[in-house]
């Protein structure tokens, strides 16, 4: 099955949904906990008859949902169907999508040698060296952010190896820049934006804001 680009995406004009690291994200604000069961249960009905199956996190006033087609390693038409099938079900239900409110979180760490050290975060953070997959470490069990190795020549400490990516909706990272620098970041380096900002707190711990625009 053919994987979509960010332009065809975009151009779907998904206004609930919101493209990140690798999925379509989308936020329900249900209010209560009934509400939201009722949400996810209609839901679920939908993904059956569509025989394609979306993570879905219920929580008190909010349903998280991700959509992402795994046996094609992207995102794909079906996932375009059943998110409108999904913003269906939650007007039809008289729930509001919060699309700017999407965020994910992932980390980085530099290293010349992802074969050394892979395999020991992958045990650390899933309990199993196995998680290892190419330049990544994926928790199945979603317990854990994705961690990504980063290629680097070799250097010594204390040079900084870990950083934060965090993944929020294009169209509000410029705010959440702005907010970061507020609070007393400032910005290291914009040469790639919008596909990602790097800033730095007053320590010079840096993070950087990405965007699934220009990849």
């Amino acid at each position: 099955m053919e994987t979509l680009s960010i332009t065809q995406i975009l151009d779907a004009h998904l206004d609930d949904w919101r493209k990140l690291a690798q999925a379509l994200h989308a936020r329900f604000r249900t209010g209560d906990f009934a509400t939201g069961l009722r949400f996810v249960t209609a839901v679920g009905a939908a993904a059956e008859e569509a025989n394609h199956h979306p993570d879905v996190t219920l929580t008190y006033p909010y349903v998280d949902v991700r959509l992402f087609s795994h046996d094609a390693s992207g995102i794909t038409q079906r996932d375009l169907r059943l998110a409108r099938r999904i913003s269906d079900i939650a007007r039809e239900q008289g729930i509001r999508p919060e699309p700017s409110a999407v965020a994910e979180a992932e980390l980085a760490l530099d290293t010349a040698d992802v074969a050394a050290v892979g395999p020991f975060w992958a045990a650390l953070l899933t309990g199993s060296a196995d998680a290892l997959d190419g330049d990544d470490v994926r928790d199945p069990g979603g317990r854990v952010p994705l961690l990504w190795f980063q290629h680097t020549d070799a250097h010594d400490t204390p040079r900084q190896r870990f950083h934060v990516d965090l993944w929020v909706a294009h169209d509000v990272a410029e705010e959440r820049i702005a907010a970061a620098v507020a609070a007393g970041g400032r910005v290291v380096d914009d040469a790639q934006a919008p596909s990602f900002v790097v800033l730095a707190d007053p320590e010079g711990n840096k993070a950087c804001v990405c965007t699934c625009l220009d990849r």
